[in-house]
């Protein structure tokens, strides 16, 4: 009678997938004595249990164990495969940490590229809806749609800015006036020998003559700059610091005009690269298309809103008497795209306005709580109910991701936070491996 080969049951495959486990998370799995020896000694088990005492088969049965065995070697794998899991948990999630600063770094040293690539994507968003309409209603071919609202846009922009030009000109040419006044009033809030700002202004002079002594002269020192070279150096990088705004935002218009031309091009490529069968596929273009529906939804949302406040800032301006009140109210409309702080800038900067306008603060409260109204109004009631329609987003990471890219890109990062934060909601809302993010962003 031949002995039958055992079969390795589940316990019995158990320390070999914690060897791997444990390779894998960079561990090492124990040799047990008894797991090693029960392969060779299990092979006789199967003999009659009456075979005589004598017998090879019974002495090997009696010798071994093969169910004890079988039973240490489960309990052993599993008290050594959770703390393997728990080493390779470790170790991707500091990869994942690095990575996540490397692509922070990385934005903030190439924020020169990708400030302007950012920004075209949105205008190209917030202006795919006319092109859509010409294209689908007027039967017009994308290339015209897309010329004829882009000739549209720079057209709008060249009027706004030689209608507000002489406002502009106007606030400019009364900044010595107002920097007098606030002087002025801030001498009047420090009068007095034993006022607060005449101690500073004491410590600070005890402080510098501390300082030059041992200096006479102020020999071997660094030559002093005169106020006419300031001016010069101060004119010459603020000119070409104009020039290269004006470079980067003709190169904008030019990549906004290409991706409205461009259509649907990038979908299909994707859908092209992304999908092997057509069910994934059909997944992929419900997905694309979800998400570009909330962001284009979201772009025309805030260019209304936007529009309608500076329409409502200007009306209220021009009610209550304050000058330039067109400039004024296309600052507040941009500024609102800035959470929290937009609103209160706009506010200080028309409070300071009409007091040196109108020379009282009566009329100067009136204004800023006007703008305050208006921008509590248009963004705590309009914009916030079409926001939480699209994307319910959580303040407390809107507030992290505006010190993040304020941080990261300075103020275009201030102005683009709130809307890359809602992009990236709304792609991790239909991404199913970044449910993690959603779940961080939303509410």
């Amino acid at each position: 009678m031949t002995a039958r080969r055992p079969s390795r049951t589940p316990a019995g495959r158990l320390p070999a997938i914690a060897a791997t486990a444990l390779t894998a998370g960079g561990g090492t799995l124990p040799v047990d004595p008894v797991t090693t020896a029960a392969p060779a000694s299990t092979a006789p088990s199967d003999a009659p249990s009456d075979a005589p005492a004598g017998a090879p088969g019974a002495a090997t049965g009696a010798s071994a164990n093969p169910p004890a065995a079988d039973t240490d070697s489960a309990s052993h794998a599993s008290t050594q495969f959770p703390a393997a899991r728990r080493i390779a948990d470790r170790r991707y999630a500091a990869v994942i940490v690095i990575a996540v600063l490397a692509v922070f770094f990385a934005m903030r040293e190439a924020r020169e590229f990708l400030i302007p690539l950012v920004l075209s994507i949105l205008l190209a968003y917030a202006l795919e809806p006319l092109v859509h309409t010409l294209v689908r209603r007027a039967r017009v071919p994308r290339a015209i749609s897309a010329t004829l609202v882009m000739a549209a846009l720079v057209t709008a922009l060249v009027f706004g800015t030689l209608s507000l030009q002489t406002q502009v000109g106007a606030i400019v040419d009364s900044l010595p006036q107002t920097v007098q006044k606030v002087s002025r009033t801030l001498q009047g809030f420090s009068a007095g020998k034993g006022s607060f700002v005449d101690k500073l202004r004491a410590a600070g002079a005890a402080l510098d003559k501390g300082g030059s002594t041992g200096r006479p002269g102020n020999q071997g020192g660094p030559p002093q700059e005169r106020p006419s070279e300031r001016l010069q150096n101060m004119l010459l990088a603020g000119s070409m610091g104009a020039a290269s705004g004006l470079g980067q935002g003709v190169m904008v218009l030019f990549l906004v005009f290409f991706l409205l031309c461009s259509g649907d091009i990038f979908k299909r490529k994707f859908i092209r690269v992304c999908g092997h069968t057509i069910s994934e596929k059909k997944i992929n273009v419900h997905m694309i298309d979800e998400i570009n529906r909330s962001i284009r939804l979201y772009m025309a949302m805030m260019v209304v809103t936007n529009i309608l406040l500076s329409l409502c800032s200007w009306l209220a301006f021009r009610l209550l008497g304050l000058d330039n009140a067109g400039t004024w109210a296309v600052v507040a409309g941009a500024l609102h795209i800035v959470p929290y702080f937009g609103p209160l800038l706009v506010a200080v900067f028309t409070f300071i306005a009409a007091v040196v306008q109108f020379g009282e603060l009566g009329p100067a409260l009136a204004v800023a709580g006007v703008s305050l109204v208006i921008a509590s109004l248009i963004g705590m009631v309009v914009q916030t109910w079409m926001t939480g329609r699209i994307a319910r987003m959580n303040p407390v990471a809107v507030f992290v991701m505006l010190l993040l890219f304020t941080w990261v890109w300075g103020v275009w990062g201030t102005l683009l936070s709130v809307p890359i934060a809602v992009i990236v909601k709304v792609v991790a809302d239909h991404v199913e491996g970044l449910h993690g993010v959603a779940e961080f962003l939303g509410e």
